[in-house]
């Protein structure tokens, strides 16, 4: 079965749940989901013997600020008894839920709580929806593409005032100047090869006569 023939095949299993199948790039196969279809589709991929997408590889936002549904969510799913992989999206906005997959891959607690921290996706049923990546006290969300690169605190344990400090965060750049050469190329003798370019008596004085 082509990957076409299987999107077909799992958008005529799932009905209202998929919104559209379709191959990306020619070797990806994609399936859209609508918020309230996720689970029910979820369970069919990981459940049906004739999918067998039964483990959940990855999950993880993106973030689209010009569209009204500003956010995705994307499921990586792997059947190792097939050896095949599907990616499932579904939108959402900053205020709308997506439904918590926990309960099909406890895994994905990890995995949504990334997606909390970085983006604000909201995920209903999600036990521990704590941050993951950035500090307790940290306000926004650094992955999203409005996020300000500067007006933010960082936190850091000061070993001479010996206290926890919040001090402005510092994106500074050093000056760097690249050739964009090989490091090989501007080498003409590699370490430990510096006596090739002496002649026989100059080896000799440094070795030493041979005994």
């Amino acid at each position: 079965m082509s990957l076409a023939e299987l999107g077909a095949a799992i958008a005529e299993a799932a009905g209202p749940a998929v919104q559209e199948a379709y191959v990306e790039r020619g070797q990806e196969l994609v399936v859209r989901a609508t918020r309230q279809g996720l689970l029910p589709l979820l369970l069919l991929l990981r459940d049906d013997p004739r999918l067998a997408f039964e483990q959940l590889m990855d999950l993880c936002g993106l973030d689209w600020p010009e569209r009204p549904e500003r956010f995705e969510v994307a499921y990586n799913l792997l059947s190792l008894q097939y050896n095949r992989r599907i990616r499932v999206l579904v939108s959402t906005d900053e205020a709308t839920p997506v439904p918590s997959c926990v309960g099909l891959w406890p895994a994905a607690t990890w995995y949504e709580r990334e997606a909390w921290d970085m983006y604000g996706i909201v995920f209903e049923g999600q036990p521990d929806l704590r941050r993951l990546l950035t500090d307790y006290g940290f306000e926004g969300h650094p992955l999203r593409k409005d996020f300000p690169l500067t007006g933010f605190v960082e936190v850091r344990y000061d070993e001479t005032r010996k206290a926890v400090v919040y001090e402005p965060v510092a994106l500074t750049q050093d000056f760097r100047n690249f050739d964009f050469l090989s490091p090989w190329e501007g080498m003409t003798t590699l370490p430990g090869d510096e006596k090739v370019h002496l002649t026989r008596e100059e080896r000799g004085q440094i070795e030493g006569p041979m005994t």
